[in-house]
């Protein structure tokens, strides 16, 4: 039997075109102008809405296991379907830390038991995440990960990165640094720029981030390792992965809906405006719309990052870092950048969908035999950011209150619909 997604717009080669999807088994069997459905197939009306390959997050924290009181597995992913995302790569803050096959196993079991969509965990690059001592075995863990990284935790020690980037080449999996200098945080917890010095803050400088960009792409030459850049947020970083990637190194990069739309000059004293990196200058959001259109930049990742209100009520200063962005990423870019002509939304599609299957090891997308993975959008829908209506448990956000235009209507995962906006308006009329 097969579901027939019929009447609506599909993404082909780079537009939308009239078009139906069937899917049979899990997977897409057909995508033709018109299918005739056949005795027992499912026919669902696409009128209206747009059909797009699921969307991919290579960076999000569902915090699970160990800190459940912030987000789980079952409430993560819940987000990740309402925003359209059929992927989410797991980052490795959780405990226990994902450093040896048996840590890995705790977390994996929770996935197959609560995941609503496809969930691909870290491994870490050093024992307990910890950017310093001993380098894990990584070909124990490569079966079974999307990549490397020790996110939270920038890796100290030069001579370190470099056995782990020997490590883990072999794997042909990334290595995806969170890139930070701790020697020259200074106990910063904002950008150090104009409104860090005229509201008596301490700040990052953004050396602390670019820094370790270029040690790991000195690296990199000499390791050949694949490097993925996490959550850039500085020009000069943009300006060292463009040179490397001209050089025909193995080297990518993410950065986040928020420092493409936001820059220190939106700052104001509430939590939700605190994460890490910091919203960084005018000037380093211009550079990041510039990696974006020039291709240096060629995954946007949310690095969703749900704390408890408690731990995001206490301003600028006191505050947990981090924000979460699952629910309203397409949309505020969408809004943002599509509809007023700064991208195209082929780039667009290929920031948030595209890119990340050709860079991570991720399935799933809009042909035929591919794993069904999509989810339509309504882009006419306008509604108002709400962040009390997240499936998310973190409600933190800077884009809270914005109108925005294009809401997820159906997320289909591996064939299994893992959120369907009609059936939850007509529960909630019940």
């Amino acid at each position: 039997m097969k579901t027939i997604y019929a009447n609506g717009q599909v993404w082909l080669d780079g537009d939308f075109r009239p078009a139906e999807v069937a899917v049979e088994g899990g997977r897409i069997a057909e995508i033709a102008p018109r299918i005739v459905p056949g005795p027992g197939d499912r026919l669902l009306d696409m009128t209206g809405l747009h059909l797009l390959p699921g969307l991919a997050d290579v960076h999000v924290h569902l915090r699970e296991p160990g800190f459940g009181s912030k987000e789980t597995i079952a409430t993560g992913t819940a987000a990740a379907a309402r925003g359209g995302y059929t992927t989410v790569c797991a980052m490795p803050n959780v405990d226990p830390a994902p450093d040896t096959p048996e840590h890995l196993g705790v977390q994996l079991d929770l996935i197959r038991r609560d995941a609503r969509v496809e969930v691909l965990p870290y491994g870490c690059i050093t024992r307990g995440r910890r950017g310093r001592g001993e380098t894990v075995d990584y070909g124990a863990l490569a079966p079974f990960v999307a990549g490397f990284s020790d996110d939270g935790c920038g890796v100290q020690d030069d001579g370190l990165m470099e056995r782990a980037m020997r490590g883990i080449a072999p794997t042909g999996l990334p290595l995806a640094a969170h890139c930070e200098d701790e020697t020259l945080l200074r106990g910063g917890y904002i950008h150090d720029g104009a409104y860090c010095r005229t509201h008596g803050h301490r700040g990052i400088c953004s050396e602390s981030e670019w820094r370790q960009v270029e040690r790991d792409l000195r690296l990199v030459a000499r390791t050949g390792c694949r490097y993925h850049v996490c959550h850039v947020s500085t020009a000069e970083s943009v300006r060292l992965i463009r040179a490397a990637q001209r050089a025909g190194l193995p080297v990518s990069c993410e950065t986040a809906p928020h420092y493409l739309l936001l820059s220190d000059a939106e700052l104001r004293e509430e939590g939700r405006f605190k994460m890490n990196p910091p919203l960084r200058s005018p000037a380093d959001r211009e550079a990041l719309l510039e990696g974006i259109a020039d291709g240096t930049i060629e995954v946007v990742a949310t690095d969703h990052a749900p704390h408890t209100a408690a731990e995001k009520d206490h301003g600028l200063a006191g505050s947990a870092m981090g924000v979460v962005g699952l629910e309203c990423a397409f949309a505020v870019l969408y809004t943002r950048l599509v509809l007023t002509g700064v991208l195209p939304m082929a780039r667009l599609v290929g920031l948030m969908a595209e890119n990340p299957r050709k860079l991570f090891p991720i399935g799933g997308g809009l042909r035929v035999g591919e794993r069904a993975d999509l989810a339509a959008f309504d882009l006419d829908a306008a509604y108002e950011i709400d962040p009390s209506s997240f499936r998310s448990k973190g409600r933190s956000t800077p884009f809270a209150g914005w109108r925005v235009q294009g809401r997820c209507v159906l997320t289909v995962a591996g064939g299994r619909t893992a959120w369907n906006e009609r059936e939850q308006q007509g529960a909630a009329g019940q």
